[in-house]
C-alpha cells in the first residue's frame, strides 16, 4: 500500500492501483463456477504448474490471485483462509513487482545530452 506522511495511506491511490490491476476474465468464471473440492484440485494444479518453472509467468500470477481469493472466500476453517489470504497478497506484490518491472522496461527514455 502507498503511505503518505506517517502511517496513513492513501485509499483513493489503492483504490486506483487495484482498479487497473490486470485480469483474467474467462479464467474467473472457471473458478466461479467451481466447489470447494474442485478448488482445492485447482490449487494443487497450481502448485504443480508454478513449481515447473523458476519463475511464474504474469498470467499464472493473474490465476493464482483469483484461485487464492476464491479459496480465501469459501475456507471453512481459520487456517485455510488465512493461509489462502496470504499466498493471494504473496501474488499480488509479486504481480505489482512485475508490472512495475514491465513498466520501466517501456518507459520513454530521455536521450542523454
Amino acid at each position: 500500500m502507498t503511505k503518505k506522511s506517517g502511517m496513513i495511506i492513501d485509499l483513493e491511490l489503492e483504490r486506483k492501483k487495484r482498479g487497473l490491476m490486470p485480469h483474467d476474465p474467462v479464467y474467473q468464471i472457471k473458478i466461479n463456477k467451481m466447489d470447494k473440492m474442485e478448488l482445492l484440485e485447482e490449487m494443487v494444479r497450481f502448485n504443480d504448474s508454478r513449481s515447473k518453472g523458476e519463475k511464474m509467468s504474469l498470467a499464472l500470477m493473474i490465476q493464482g490471485r483469483i484461485l487464492f481469493k476464491a479459496l480465501e472466500l469459501m475456507a471453512q476453517t481459520q487456517e485455510l483462509r488465512l493461509l489462502a489470504g496470504s499466498y493471494r497478497k504473496h501474488l499480488e506484490h509479486e504481480l505489482e513487482e512485475k508490472l512495475t518491472e514491465i513498466k520501466s522496461i517501456f518507459a520513454p527514455r530521455t536521450p542523454p545530452y
